[in-house]
């Protein structure tokens, strides 16, 4: 049976683009880039899938959506002609141009790049620095949500500028603003791709290039993508460190969801082993989790003037206005005690003496 159209849980006040448009995600197959591809099909516009082939084998019930979802498409009226499956692994930057090579000679053109793919290391600082296999996972969460990100965004912007256009959408969280305690490595690497991205908005507007960071709540990128727990040590245990661990929160979160008498699915990652694993999320709720971060970004990509960020939802506007809040406090106080550094009345100066 068909998924439901998806429909937007709340009005939105953003334009929606009229012309279709050809469409390039990083990760298709996950929750949010599944939810979008069926959504921009729907819409008309055309969609370069990346799929990474090895958790595309090694993940069986994202293969067994993924697979539905094609077939789906090729029985659907002309779904099938604007849908194109591309092998990418965004850590492997000579993938990356091959892969928007045959986007664009399977449609002509790209129009937006989407870069949706993503992982959460859970452990804290010192948990992580426990032996040669956790400080790996260090270097393989930025090499995801960091490098990941640079290579395709390298390899797409000689074509945006050639043709003096094109829009990139980055999908990060509000961990790219907020700290989260257990959530260290994960929350750096997302502060690091939005400082980059910040950055190159300014290098490429010259070019008529846009760039949009969207960020829904931290629980979207973390229950839809790969969780990797470090093993606990046992001075962060709940029982002698008070400290509101993401371990323990996503522990009892999953239990839930799994629904089973003892907990199973949450006791990994409390073990002594490095455990990866996906959150036990239904169908529907997956649909119900991503639909308004899915229709933020459909919204938004390809418009003439898109906002340079996007924050979905109240309780993620509601908690980057907190912090907001705090730093504009700090900064009132850092000023009364300041002293900046005038270099040029400094050089002056000495120059007179």
């Amino acid at each position: 049976m068909p998924t439901p159209e998806l429909k937007s849980p709340l009005s939105s006040k953003l334009p929606s683009h009229s012309a279709p448009l050809v469409w390039f995600l990083t990760s298709a197959n996950s929750p949010i880039g599944l939810s979008l591809s069926r959504h921009l099909l729907a819409n008309g516009d055309c969609v370069a899938a990346g799929v990474l082939q090895a958790d595309f084998e090694k993940d069986e019930e994202r293969s067994a959506d993924f697979r539905a979802f094609v077939e789906e498409a090729k029985g659907r009226e002309d779904w099938g002609t604007r849908l194109r499956v591309v092998a990418l692994d965004v850590r492997v930057i000579g993938q990356c141009q091959s892969a928007i090579a045959e986007a664009i000679d399977g449609f002509g053109r790209v129009d937006v790049l989407f870069c949706c793919t993503s992982e959460a290391v859970v452990g804290t600082i010192e948990e992580l620095a426990q032996s040669p296999g956790t400080l790996s996972l260090i270097r393989d969460q930025f090499e995801t949500n960091f490098f990941g990100p640079v290579n395709i965004i390298k390899a797409t912007l000689p074509y945006f500028r050639s043709k003096r256009n094109g829009h990139i959408i980055l999908l990060t969280a509000i961990t790219g603003h907020l700290g989260t305690p257990g959530l260290g490595i994960y929350c750096a690497s997302q502060w690091a791709i939005e400082g980059y991205c910040d950055s190159l908005a300014y290098e490429i507007a010259p070019f008529n290039i846009k760039m949009t960071i969207v960020q829904p709540n931290m629980e979207i990128n973390v229950l839809t993508n790969k969780i990797t727990s470090v093993p606990p040590l046992p001075e962060y245990c709940p029982s002698v460190n008070p400290a509101p661990l993401s371990r323990d929160i996503l522990s009892g979160l999953l239990d839930r969801l799994d629904g089973s008498e003892e907990p199973t699915i949450g006791d990994q990652l409390s073990s002594p082993d490095i455990q990866s694993l996906y959150a036990p999320l239904a169908p529907q709720m997956k649909e119900r989790l991503v639909a308004e971060t899915v229709y933020a970004v459909a919204a938004v990509g390809g418009h003439d003037n898109p906002p340079a960020r996007h924050i979905v939802g109240f309780e993620g506007v509601a908690s980057v206005k907190e912090k907001l809040k705090t730093v504009s406090e700090e900064l009132e106080d850092f000023v009364e005690v300041s002293a900046a550094a005038d270099i040029e009345r400094m050089k002056e100066e000495e120059e007179e003496a």
